[in-house]
């Protein structure tokens, strides 16, 4: 089993960066792939960027150049690095993780608005 908590979101101006950060409460080095969610007032989850233990990063179209998913196995930790925010990124961003089924996180809230 395995808790994730998320911290880093806060309210930005357009154009602006956040850093996102997911704290696992254990060991991250065997769980295969972690990934963050997000999900808009009224919308569905979308999945956002996904980090494999081994293999290619994937990451959403509509973030693909601006947003940076890493992890680091030492510090149990994720993160989203997000540039060039713009409002239509709002949402409300999940921690996911796959070991053994899947886990979430409670999220963190992002708001883009001047």
């Amino acid at each position: 089993q395995v808790q994730l908590v998320e911290s880093g979101g806060d309210l930005v101006q357009p154009g602006g960066s956040l850093r996102l950060s997911c704290a696992a409460s254990r060991s991250i080095f065997s769980i295969n792939t972690m990934a963050w969610f997000r999900q808009a007032p009224e919308k569905e989850r979308e999945l956002v960027a996904a980090i494999p233990s081994n293999g290619r990063i994937n990451y959403a179209d509509s973030v693909k150049g601006r947003f940076t998913i890493s992890r680091d196995n030492a510090k149990n930790t994720v993160y989203l690095q997000m540039n060039s925010l713009q409002p239509e990124d709002t949402a409300v961003y999940y921690c996911y993780a796959f070991a053994g089924q899947n886990y979430w996180g409670k999220g963190t809230l992002v708001t883009v608005s001047s």
